[in-house]
């Protein structure tokens, strides 16, 4: 059991969230995109949303900044989280546009803001979960994408709960974070989400 809770937070990790929303449109949407296009956009949020930070998180190590991925110290999280917030500022200027993706670049806007969010706490000595503000995000978004291409997603919809479940009882189990810090981060992650529906839904 307890392997089990913490591969839970290694497979929905914060830092696998834009590229696990941006799969998610991709196979939900019933917009024709062309492979090549499909691969490039794809690729692009590989490479800052996860490989960057990857590549960041070692050099911040060995500087003796962070001392672990999971930040587990509310001080860790000042650089990580600004890195963050430049690199989904990249994204909404250099890959998504307003236009031709509303839905995937009014997420990553909406994923900004919960970075943000994340960031000014830190400076108020409030630790959230970054893991539960990720995964929150990306359900609102799921839910958000059902209603919006008029399709069927319950399936996918109840996955994404469960996953919300397993991500929480991982985090409580390995005493990472409180209850209250839970329901904080998911709502951190949603609320952004929620407020955007409003410019492409």
């Amino acid at each position: 059991m307890n392997i089990f809770l913490r591969i839970g937070a290694y497979l929905f990790h914060p830092l696998l969230m834009p590229l696990f929303g941006t799969f998610l449109y991709f196979i939900i949407t019933p917009r024709y995109v062309e492979p090549d296009l499909l691969f490039a956009k794809i690729m692009a949020v590989c490479i800052i949303t996860l490989l960057i930070p990857l590549v960041t998180y070692f050099l911040l190590k060995n500087l003796h900044v962070v001392s672990s991925i999971q930040l587990e110290d509310v001080k860790e999280r000042k650089v990580p989280l600004m890195l963050q917030c430049v690199l989904l500022l990249l994204i909404i200027k250099m890959v998504f546009d307003p236009y031709e993706n509303p839905e995937l670049y009014y997420f990553f806007v909406a994923v900004l803001f919960s970075a943000i969010t994340a960031l000014l706490l830190v400076f108020f000595k409030i630790k959230i979960s970054l893991h539960q503000m990720g995964i929150g995000g990306v359900t609102m978004f799921l839910i958000a994408l059902s209603a919006h291409f008029k399709v069927n997603l319950l399936t996918w919809i109840i996955i994404i709960f469960v996953a919300n479940g397993w991500v929480a009882s991982s985090r409580l189990h390995t005493e990472s974070h409180s209850p209250a810090e839970l329901v904080v981060g998911f709502f951190v992650g949603v609320i952004p989400q929620l407020i955007l529906l409003n410019f492409w839904l």
